[in-house]
């Protein structure tokens, strides 16, 4: 008994050791991986990298690309050419100028269905093209819609935007029209409202209805809070998802409302206003981003600091910082991500967190997100 619970606590201990969330990071020429806690766990010696997806990430060694694992360790030996990074299980790789499918063990995959080019996995399926059509399949190699479509964009949040005979709408995961084929053009989804175009007419799509707002000549993704930045003419303000205007246009620029505040630009300089549009926050800076979960947002003097909800300078305007590993829907690309930031100071990276202190007393020639 005693030995079967040692052996269980080993599986868990190991198993929060494997699946933990590691950064790329670049330390003089080389490449390795550091944790939350800013440690090296995977320290640098490659010449080139990429950031993990799944529980592989991409080495090159000897001018040839590999894969390991969260442990560092080489399970597919680094024999490629080229690779992509892996989802699902599946990765595109090239050896010997052809492109094929692998798994992640490294074997290569035969059992897909034919296609004129080869498409990544997103979300566990992948585009074939056959002619002129597109459909998808599973990582399994089933076929799920055939080669019925004009265009088929990647898996994002469970949806697919596919266009046929012209227009565009979405597609779930089997393959059902989860958005009808009605419009000239259409927001990331991910199952809520967003925009729509049909001609020049802007609105909002739910449950398959289309409700113009009128006179809107763009309208943007809807963020965190549910409310949307459209604009009439050069004047932006803001809608809900009714498509009823919440905020009049009165704005040049704005940026989406998170956690019921949005940065606004008047006059050249940005501020933050509430979701009646009164100002919380005078516009005094340079540039301004969206408030995180963390309660901060980076503001611009002549360098990056960031402040709380209530105009308070809480890190020092001391830092660079710029956008990566933004995806659909990820509204927070700069500032803080689960409680770290990625900031540049005197031409190197690092993380801080929401009280301004180095992430392992440590800067990097280059850092990326945590996955």
């Amino acid at each position: 008994m005693r030995t079967s619970f040692i052996l269980i606590c080993l599986i868990f201990i190991a198993s929060i050791v494997f699946s933990q969330e590691l950064a790329l990071v670049r330390l003089g020429d080389q490449f390795g991986f550091i944790n939350r806690s800013g440690e090296l766990v995977i320290k640098p010696q490659y010449v080139k990298a990429k950031s993990f997806s799944g529980d592989l990430a991409a080495v090159l060694v000897n001018d040839k690309w590999g894969f390991i694992n969260r442990s560092g360790e080489m399970v597919i030996e680094p024999i490629y050419d080229a690779v992509k990074n892996f989802d699902s299980g599946v990765a595109i790789v090239a050896k010997d100028k052809v492109w094929r499918y692998i798994d992640s063990t490294g074997k290569d995959i035969t059992n897909f269905p034919p296609s004129d080019k080869m498409y990544d996995f997103k979300e566990g399926r992948a585009i074939f093209r056959n002619g002129e059509g597109v459909g998808f399949f599973d990582n399994n190699g089933n076929i799920i819609v055939e080669a019925e479509y004009e265009n088929i964009k990647p898996f994002r949040n469970g949806y697919a935007k596919a266009r046929k005979h012209g227009r565009w709408g979405y597609l779930d995961k089997n393959g059902n029209v989860a958005i009808s084929f009605d419009y000239d053009d259409l927001a990331p989804y991910d199952g809520g409202v967003i925009w729509g175009r049909k001609g020049t007419a802007y609105g909002v799509v739910f449950n398959n209805n289309f409700s113009i707002v009128e006179n809107a000549n763009e309208i943007w993704d809807f963020g965190p809070d549910g409310l949307a930045h459209a604009r009439i003419g050069k004047s932006i303000g803001f809608i809900n998802k009714e498509g009823e205007w919440v905020i009049q246009p009165q704005f040049i620029k704005v940026r989406t409302f998170s956690n019921g505040l949005a940065p606004v630009n008047i006059n050249g300089l940005w501020g933050y206003i509430n979701n009646n549009g009164d100002w919380v926050i005078q516009p005094i800076y340079n540039d301004a981003e969206i408030f995180s979960d963390d309660g901060l947002a980076p503001v611009k003097v002549k360098k990056w600091g960031f402040i709380n909800s209530s105009g308070k300078i809480i890190i020092s305007p001391n830092y660079d910082i710029t956008v990566i590993g933004v995806q659909i829907f990820n509204f927070k690309g700069k500032g803080f991500v689960n409680g770290l930031a990625r900031v540049k100071s005197k031409r190197l990276w690092g993380f801080i967190d929401v009280s301004g202190n180095l992430l392992g007393n440590r800067w990097y020639q280059n850092v990326e997100l945590f996955n």
